[in-house]
């Protein structure tokens, strides 16, 4: 979808919403409508119009970036200068991204128009543009396909770098800094490297703990690439097995590619929860599985639509979705498997083929 393809259906979305106009602040929404990929930025669609505020920093890279948009550098904060746009204007019902938007600076887009219109001016609304980003076009798979590629070559390589003794922290910068020289613009989020016992910590950033003789070395991670977010997940054990780890290992790979294989458009994401969940169940390890499925993937790391239970969004065709079991036994230690799916009209192809079955290193 084009540019100007996206911001006509973010606009008639807004008049569906019942407003006039449509206030964007949420950066990957802004980039998303019109390219602009600045640190401050305030997009306003009012019916055929679209007007990018920022400041003077931009100027060049607004007026090269921002795709069939009028690009105003203002003297002032950018939310500000638009709300005083949108008044000038004759706007009297705009909306914004009640998910995105603080108390604080709903506060100040009401302070920045004059009292005869503050009342009713500014009216939340579902987030319209989180939503159309949620099915990804042609050219955002494949920008996509790349940085999970990426990431796949990333670890794949570091399964010779690993060696028990060296620290968890130098693992994250030996692989953020290949990350780097392979062209990742950026880490899509602080690199999880957890060892040992803190591989039952589901959320274990890398620290000095040496890695272990024996036991499970966790990477999480994933790359930006032309704006794209990946995000896998590999386990990987260091020296010889201990009873049960073998076992609680499998149980965590056979929910994984049970949830993989459920997933299909018009899917409901709480059976793909379900469908991992049941097969830990089975395992008597459900109840150390403590986090939802899995989550969309794009211009950032956590998008739509949520893998859990009691969801009842439908999969589409085009969304790129992350499926993620794991059972994290406190004191001993954990295993997490996760892979990017991409749901397409004959079910999900896999974007992060690298080796899940066990290994021992």
């Amino acid at each position: 979808m084009s540019f100007p393809d996206r911001k006509k259906k973010a606009a008639a979305g807004a008049k569906a919403a019942g407003v006039n106009a449509l206030l964007v602040t949420h950066l990957p929404d802004v980039r998303y409508l019109c390219g602009f990929t600045g640190s401050n930025a305030a997009l306003v669609l009012a019916g055929s119009r679209a007007v990018l505020f920022t400041d003077g920093r931009y100027t060049a890279q607004a007026k090269a970036e921002a795709r069939g948009t009028r690009v105003v550098i203002a003297k002032k904060p950018a939310v500000t200068a638009a709300c005083e746009w949108l008044e000038a204007a004759k706007v009297r019902r705009c909306g914004f991204d009640a998910a995105h938007t603080t108390v604080a600076a709903l506060d100040g887009m009401r302070k920045a128009v004059s009292g005869k219109v503050r009342r009713g001016m500014f009216q939340p609304t579902e987030p319209l543009v989180a939503a159309m980003r949620e099915v990804k076009d042609a050219e955002e798979i494949a920008r996509i396909r790349k940085a999970a590629a990426l990431g796949c070559s990333l670890f794949d390589g570091m399964l010779e770098f690993l060696d028990p003794g060296m620290t968890e922290m130098a693992v994250a910068a030996e692989l953020e800094h290949r990350a780097r020289l392979a062209g990742a613009e950026a880490m899509s989020f602080e690199t999880i490297v957890a060892s040992g016992l803190r591989s039952s910590m589901p959320h274990g950033h890398a620290t000095m703990t040496k890695l272990p003789k024996s036991g499970f070395l966790t990477l999480d991670f994933g790359v930006v690439l032309a704006g794209y977010m990946s995000d896998m997940t590999r386990t990987v054990h260091l020296g010889k097995a201990r009873a049960g780890e073998r076992e609680v290992y499998d149980s965590v790979l056979e929910a994984q590619e049970a949830a993989v294989a459920k997933v299909a458009p018009g899917v409901v994401t709480a059976e793909i929860d379900e469908a991992a969940r049941s097969v830990l169940r089975r395992a008597k390890l459900a109840k150390y599985f403590s986090h939802s499925t899995g989550h969309g993937v794009g211009l950032e790391i956590h998008e739509g639509p949520r893998l859990a239970a009691k969801q009842t969004q439908k999969l589409e065709e085009g969304m790129v979705i992350t499926i993620e079991p794991g059972v994290y036994l406190p004191g001993r230690f954990g295993v997490r498997i996760e892979d990017m799916v991409l749901v397409t009209s004959k079910g999900g192809e896999v974007l992060t083929p690298s080796v899940k079955a066990w290994i021992e290193l």
